[in-house]
């Protein structure tokens, strides 16, 4: 077996050694430890940063959990406001359809009262007041309608130039039987026929009829209104309605346009409504580029509605000179209603002009008629039993050969996209309940002969 014996260092070791100070080997000594601790204190800045950076992917994961779920929620909320929306337009269709049904009867007895000539006065009274008060239960559910549409984006503006003074006439025509009835006053400021405004007339007449309602609703017996318009000179147009009515507190006027905002009222007053008015005319103002504003001195002091629209440089379309007066052709009308008041007072108001009329109470039968004999003009309800008048007209219009008959739908069913169903079944014209004796009756004698 071997043996180790170290050898004693060289003489150039010893050399080494001895030529090293010894303060400067502790100081290499300490320099090293300093590049350990520094190591060493890297070394843990990076585990803790890796603690971090895995703390924060953690929390990324689970925040692209939550990320995920609510969007999955999300879609799912969605799809329910979507189908809570749909539902609520149909329920709305059909709340318009059952409350506009028992006011056509009404509408209609009351122009058979107005149209007898051997009514007493008396009798003529009651008849301009059902009218009066069918127009304002109308006007009532129109608001109710529009104010779920709007907030829904379902209404589309028709937008041509217009005469603002022509707007303003056809607003105090609409008002001024209510105006006349509480003895009030109003006096009218129209612009000249140079003022011209961007809009959809319908819907700007309904912004002005809205707030002359308002005013009159508001203001006692006797009280005084005013409209007036002014053309400023920054391109607006200013419409202001007034009234001395009971004004509006202070603290309701900053929220007056809301949805369902109304003032206080005491038991014995009738003045209010549904409280949405005046969220339909802001919005429909909104729409066509405007504002409206309202002031009160307060409650007893009255009240100012000021609209300011753009004014418009177009011009709108001269009118259509009007042709000779035609008499009115006598047509063989099939009427196919389900209601009997309905029906019947329909029947009585047609016959009185000298159409030849004859009944049907359901689809069935009324498409049954309409196939069987020649009709100049069909009358059709559209919520029918059995068969539906979008069906009964789709079926005529695709089995009918020869003449076709002009189709009218007198309908409580008014969502514009009800119009575009039933035109696109057939239907040459689109009315929806109420309607007048009279609109009737022109709609009817603008019947092509022998169509």
């Amino acid at each position: 077996m071997g043996t180790y014996s170290p050898e004693p260092p060289s003489s150039e070791q010893r050399s080494l050694a001895a030529a090293l100070p010894e303060p400067f080997l502790f100081h290499r000594i300490r320099a090293m430890e300093d590049e350990l601790e520094a190591a060493r204190a890297l070394a843990r800045r990076q585990a803790e940063e890796r603690l971090v950076l895995e703390a924060a992917l953690a929390q990324l994961r689970e925040a692209n959990e939550h990320l995920v779920l609510a969007t999955v929620d999300a879609q799912y909320q969605r799809e329910d406001a979507e189908a809570t929306n749909r539902r609520q337009n149909e329920f709305l269709a059909m709340l318009a359809h059952e409350l506009r049904n028992p006011l056509s009867p009404l509408a209609m007895a009351a122009s058979l009262l107005e149209r007898d000539p051997d009514a007493a006065p008396q009798q003529l009274k009651l008849a301009r007041v059902i009218g009066r008060q069918v127009d304002h239960m109308a006007r009532l559910l129109d608001d109710l309608l529009d104010a779920a549409r709007i907030s829904s984006g379902k209404i589309t503006l028709s937008v041509e130039p217009l005469l603002l003074a022509d707007v303003l006439r056809h607003a105090v025509e609409t008002v001024q039987p209510r105006i006349a009835e509480r003895g009030q006053v109003l006096d009218v400021e129209l612009p000249s026929d140079a003022v011209v405004v961007e809009g959809d007339k319908v819907r700007l007449a309904q912004v002005f009829t809205n707030l002359l309602g308002n005013a009159s609703k508001y203001t006692g017996d006797g009280g005084r209104l005013r409209l007036a318009a002014r053309a400023d000179r920054d391109g607006i147009v200013t419409v202001t309605v007034e009234d001395n009515g009971t004004g509006i507190a202070p603290e309701v006027l900053p929220y007056i346009f809301d949805l369902f905002t109304q003032g206080p009222r005491s038991l014995a007053r009738s003045e209010g409504g549904l409280g949405v008015g005046l969220n339909v005319v802001r919005n429909l103002v909104g729409m066509h580029g405007g504002a409206v504003e309202a002031h009160s001195d307060g409650t007893g002091h009255g009240s100012r509605f000021a609209v300011r629209l753009p004014r418009s440089a177009r011009m709108p379309a001269a009118p259509r000179a009007a042709g000779p007066t035609a008499v009115a052709a006598r047509h063989r009308i099939l009427l196919v209603e389900d209601n009997p008041d309905a029906c019947a007072t329909l029947a009585d108001i047609l016959a009185t002009e000298g159409h030849e009329v004859t009944c049907a109470p359901d689809g069935r039968a009324g498409l049954a008629l309409a196939l069987d004999q020649p009709w100049d003009v069909i009358v059709c309800d559209i919520g029918l039993p059995g068969l539906d008048g979008l069906a009964l007209m789709r079926a005529l219009r695709a089995r009918q050969d020869g003449a076709r008959p002009y189709a009218i739908a007198l309908t409580g069913y008014g969502q514009p996209d009800d119009e575009a169903r039933g035109l696109a079944a057939g239907f040459d014209r689109y009315l929806v309940k109420p309607v007048g004796a009279s609109a009737l009756l022109a709609v009817v004698a603008s019947a092509p002969a022998g169509t």
